[in-house]
């Protein structure tokens, strides 16, 4: 996973849990695990703005494009076909989608029009025609659920078209390799789509309604993966928990419960020959479930982390942003993980300046925070965003009191990840050595441990890919730092 980036006036990620803005060709010091394919059509470059579900499309859309002889580069001023996979769950990734493309215009007006310009993803989704009015420069406008049709779209270009490609249709399995950016550690999506409506949020109106992979073709790929050598996979999906209610066969059972839900999806994918960890991203709290958390206890495979974005902890907050769960209900969640997997790290999403939020629902959040001790958040100040009902609401919180509250927010997520991180301090932890440091290549190391934390320390390259134990004897809020020895 990418660094941490910088902390931004009105987004902080509080921890690593995926690119804010990351250019992709694979990612840094990785070798693929795909035969090399010629040179035969240009270079290709894909700018991913945005989650972790954006960086699997990404991927997908590399192995279409490696499919049809295209090579990548991670200098943009050399690519013939340059990608912008976007983001739109806040206006400032939108400013940063059009002040990239206008760099490509200008080289595209340079090049006398031989650069195509693609936009992918939720700003596409959500601007749709209006996009190319903007930039005509632009040559297709593609919304997320045609990731793996780029090369059909690509065609079309070639015929003299530009293209928009918005419409709600069906997600197909893929036929083509995604281009992974790890040897290692793999994207899987098991649900796309989400169909809840929260208040503030774009990503139903750009993603589309939910879509369950069978399990059958998730396994298939999972196994694959661990054919091809790869060792941890992250199960993805905008509501993952909602996996699916969607599927044929979905009847209730003799015991009150529907089958196929992803509680049992996990039995499925733990049986993947190869694969030492599982993990899964993102949980509602409206559908997470005591039965999902004594599954991943059982299941040895299944890694101690979960992510559970809580958005607020003031319940009328929490209604008007049509969560369906109560600041209550949510505790009990964090109750049952630390009952059944005490050592379990939990991280979650928080949201401030919602329209109407006083100071004192302000604080409840922040007690909220105190009382659950999460080992990182992500933070957000509210952005109003197109299609979305609060933001026609006339009780827009201030900017300078948004930000206010961003700050005092991180600096308290802050101090108690750092205190929960002292719980590894002497302890030896289970690491997937994914890479050298970069800071110091040639003599440390780092990988992950099982709870999510990035853990550093003493050894060479050989070590790439090996399960290893570290004695912790540093502590830091979202990183720890150890030696090698020889068993837990």
């Amino acid at each position: 996973m990418p660094a941490v980036p910088d902390i931004e006036e009105d987004h902080a990620i509080v921890g690593d849990d995926g690119p804010d803005d990351a250019n992709y060709c694979g990612r840094e010091g990785t070798v693929l695990r795909r035969e090399a394919v010629p040179n035969s059509r240009g270079k290709y470059h894909i700018h991913t703005f945005g989650c972790q579900m954006n960086v699997a499309d990404s991927e997908r859309m590399a192995g279409v494009l490696e499919s049809l002889g295209y090579s990548c580069t991670e200098d943009a001023a050399e690519a013939d076909v340059m990608v912008m996979n976007t983001c739109s769950i806040r206006e400032k990734a939108e400013t940063k989608v059009y002040s990239a493309l206008g760099e490509q215009r200008k080289r595209k007006q340079d090049n006398m029009g031989s650069l195509k310009i693609i936009v992918a993803g939720c700003v596409a989704q959500q601007e749709g025609e209006e996009l190319l009015r903007r930039v005509p420069e632009v040559d297709v406008v593609m919304g997320p659920q045609f990731a793996n049709k780029i090369g059909d779209l690509l065609e079309r270009v070639e015929q003299g078209n530009q293209v928009v490609a918005t419409e709600q249709v069906a997600v197909e399995e893929d036929i083509t390799a995604p281009r992974r950016g790890s040897d290692l550690t793999a994207w899987v999506n098991v649900i796309y789509g989400c169909n809840e409506k929260c208040s503030y949020c774009v990503v139903p109106y750009t993603r589309g309604l939910e879509q369950s992979r069978r399990p059958e073709d998730i396994l298939r790929e999972m196994t694959s993966l661990g054919e091809a050598g790869y060792k941890e996979v992250t199960l993805l999906g905008q509501n993952i928990d909602a996996y699916g209610r969607d599927l044929p066969g979905m009847a209730e059972d003799g015991s009150g419960r529907r089958e196929n839900t992803f509680t049992d999806l996990l039995d499925v994918v733990h049986a993947a020959p190869g694969i030492e960890r599982i993990r899964f991203a993102t949980s509602h709290p409206r559908y997470f479930t005591e039965r999902l958390i004594r599954k991943c206890a059982e299941l040895p495979k299944l890694c101690e982390y979960f992510h559970i974005p809580v958005q607020s902890g003031d319940n009328d907050i929490l209604r008007e942003m049509l969560r369906g769960y109560s600041h209550e209900r949510y505790r009990r969640i964090i109750d049952n993980i630390r009952r059944h997997m005490p050592d379990s790290s939990v991280s979650t999403d928080i949201i401030v300046g919602f329209p109407g939020e006083t100071e004192e629902q302000f604080q409840r959040t922040m007690d909220l925070i105190r009382d659950c001790g999460f080992d990182r958040v992500n933070t957000a100040a509210y952005s109003p965003r197109p299609n979305t009902p609060a933001a026609e609401w006339d009780n827009q919180v201030a900017d300078l009191i948004k930000s206010d509250r961003l700050q005092r927010l991180n600096k308290l997520v802050m101090e108690v990840a750092t205190e929960r991180a002292q719980r590894f301090h002497g302890r030896t932890v289970e690491v997937l050595v994914e890479r050298p440091n970069p800071k110091e290549p040639d003599t440390m190391m780092m990988g992950r441990s099982r709870h999510n934390k990035v853990v550093f320390f003493a050894g060479g390259p050989e070590l790439k890919g090996k399960l290893v134990h570290v004695k912790v004897d540093r502590c830091n809020a979202y990183s720890l730092f150890g030696s090698i020895v020889d068993g837990p």
